[in-house]
């Protein structure tokens, strides 16, 4: 693995932050929870399971490793209607389910996510509102650094709350489509895998505390870790519009303190994965690690050379990683039936 201050780069800042090696990354905590923040989750995830996620399958778009994927729509908090794929296994039975968050710019296609880590799998990847064509609301903007601070003046409008509440009603409608999944969560019933990447990395750890369908976890490069800190250090992502408002609008740091992915996670008991990378212009390394170091569960850590950059090796790192999703969610998802 090569040392973070080797890469040459026009950033007018460090994308390691005085860091280059894991050790003192795993030292980084989480900040404490603001008064009621497991009750505000825990409220937002009961209204989110409420919801009659009304899901439709459409038609078949694309079939290749193993699987057909369809367009899919369905419900989410507020009335909104939201859009994005599923794939199913092309032969034989459904044995695992899947629900896949996107980074920030959202998803245009399925990508590289397909095929799933297992087998077998039926995977929804949504589009969470705002982002990309088949999340798009009109009264939310699509640009991430618009995004990220839409209705951040209260923590009861804050996009970031309605986004995990979009990941709950997309598995509301993968078991609602996949009767094999359909028990998820109940005794004896199977449970999903989450996977998420950046933006999709960070919702996942603020929405998985809270909802007993999923049994295991992978998180990439998670964003939203440590605002305390993150405040204090510039990047070139969504995080650096959200310091510019901070530094005209101090009081939102409060609203902030409940939409900590690294708070989050300190109530997180899923069995998780995380990737947290050295180097990273666009979500800080230490947010990501201050992520991992505050799971409550059983945890397992990949360090990335860089995450959001492109490096010699990077290929290598993405095909350790993917056999790591693999072994991982094989060895603590138990298959249907």
């Amino acid at each position: 693995m090569a040392s973070s201050v080797a890469f040459s780069h026009d950033f007018a800042f460090d994308p390691a932050y005085g860091y280059d090696a894991p050790d003192a990354l795993l030292g980084i905590p989480a900040p404490p929870a603001p008064d009621g923040f497991d009750a505000f989750w825990q409220d937002r995830c009961a209204r989110a399971r409420a919801v009659d996620s009304r899901p439709v399958l459409g038609p078949v778009e694309e079939e290749r490793d193993g699987v057909r994927i369809h367009g899919v729509t369905y419900t989410s908090v507020g009335g909104v209607r939201l859009g994005g794929w599923l794939a199913l296994p092309a032969e034989g039975p459904v044995r695992y389910g899947f629900v896949v968050g996107h980074g920030y710019g959202g998803r245009q296609e399925p990508g590289r996510d397909l095929p799933a880590p297992l087998p077998g799998a039926a995977v929804i990847l949504p589009c969470v509102r705002g982002m990309g064509e088949r999340g798009r609301v009109d009264s939310i903007p699509d640009l991430a650094a618009e995004h990220v601070l839409h209705g951040i003046g209260s923590r009861d409008t804050y996009v970031i709350g309605d986004c995990a509440a979009d990941l709950w009603c997309a598995a509301s409608a993968l078991t609602a489509l996949v009767p094999e999944l359909a028990e998820a969560g109940l005794p004896g019933g199977p449970r999903l895998g989450y996977l998420g990447e950046s933006f999709g990395g960070g919702l996942g750890a603020l929405a998985l505390p809270w909802d007993d369908r999923f049994g295991a976890a992978q998180l990439t490069v998670p964003t939203f870790g440590n605002h305390p800190l993150r405040l204090t250090l510039p990047c070139a992502g969504s995080g650096e519009a959200v310091r510019a408002h901070h530094r005209e609008h101090p009081e939102v740091g409060d609203v902030l303190g409940y939409f900590d992915a690294a708070t989050a996670a300190t109530r997180l008991t899923l069995p998780t994965l995380v990737a947290a990378a050295l180097f990273d212009p666009s979500v800080p390394p230490p947010g990501q690690f201050a992520v991992h170091n505050a799971l409550a569960g059983e945890r397992e850590l990949q360090v990335l050379t860089a995450g959001h950059f492109a490096y010699r090796g990077m290929v290598a790192e993405a095909a350790e990683l993917d056999a790591n999703r693999t072994r991982f969610f094989g060895e603590r998802l138990t298959p249907v039936g």
